[in-house]
């Protein structure tokens, strides 16, 4: 029963690969780029989609200020790779997110999209190797770091010299935290509170999809408020539970910062 239930995260992955190849290319929205809010704030164009990205860099601060010091932590040693690349793509983030929305289009939403992906990979990569017997967490994240940076160039490429730009590979990356990261913890038997704070902070991720998607709905309803904006300040959310998560494990286990700085 065990040996079958690792090989699960490995069999939802290739059916979800196999599902996208089936599939074919999957191109991104018509209109993409036409943002519902398009007023101005503090001089700003497109002020509230660019400034609601202030807050990935926020957290992304917080937790480099307040883990770094402890990545020899015993409650971080073993994912301290992924989680690294991780908050430096959330700050990432705040920058290639804010650039594009100052003035849309695909050549600067790959700036966007590159961190993102860099995050989520360090996501996989923290989790994977916090749980899997004998995962080297170094290599895990750079493979994932590299896989991450393809996914978005292959949409590039094939947006600028093919019939359509396919994202399948980096919707694959957005996709599989959502699946493999419960999974793992499941299986492996993570700590209560770590199952919980995932599982908030995935759930907060996926209504921020939602918004993102109603992004015209939502100012229409809201008058000054949009989907797209409003996504920004969920995804923050659910980075933010991350990052306590990771601050309240140091703290449940009680080391000094000093014996495992190297």
């Amino acid at each position: 029963m065990k040996r079958w239930l690792d090989t699960l995260p490995t069999l939802v992955t290739a059916i979800v690969c196999g599902a996208m190849l089936i599939h074919g290319p999957i191109a991104q929205l018509a209109h993409y780029n036409e943002f519902a809010d398009q007023s101005a704030l503090f001089g700003i164009a497109r002020g509230g989609d660019v400034l609601s990205n202030a807050g990935f860099a926020l957290v992304a601060l917080w937790g480099i200020v307040r883990l770094w010091p402890l990545r020899y932590h015993p409650a971080l040693l073993a994912g301290r790779y992924g989680y690294s690349l991780f908050l430096l793509g959330l700050l990432s983030t705040a920058f290639g997110s804010g650039y594009y929305h100052l003035a849309p289009d695909n050549a600067r939403l790959v700036w966007d999209r590159f961190p993102i992906a860099l995050a989520c990979a360090g996501l996989l990569a923290a989790v994977r190797a916090e749980n899997l017997p004998n995962e080297n967490g170094k290599t895990g994240a750079t493979l994932l770091a590299v896989l991450a940076i393809i996914s978005v160039d292959w949409w590039r490429v094939t947006d600028l010299y093919g019939a359509i730009g396919d994202l399948r590979p980096y919707l694959l990356f957005q996709l599989l935290p959502l699946l493999l990261i419960p999974l793992w913890q499941a299986i492996y038997r993570a700590p209560p509170a770590d199952r919980l704070a995932f599982g908030a902070a995935l759930l907060a991720y996926v209504v921020a999809k939602f918004a993102e998607l109603n992004d015209r709905q939502i100012f229409d309803a809201l008058g000054s408020f949009s989907g797209h904006t409003l996504k920004h300040l969920l995804a923050t959310l659910a980075a933010w539970i991350l990052v306590a998560r990771l601050v309240q494990r140091t703290k449940a286990l009680p080391v000094s910062a000093r014996a495992y700085a190297r």
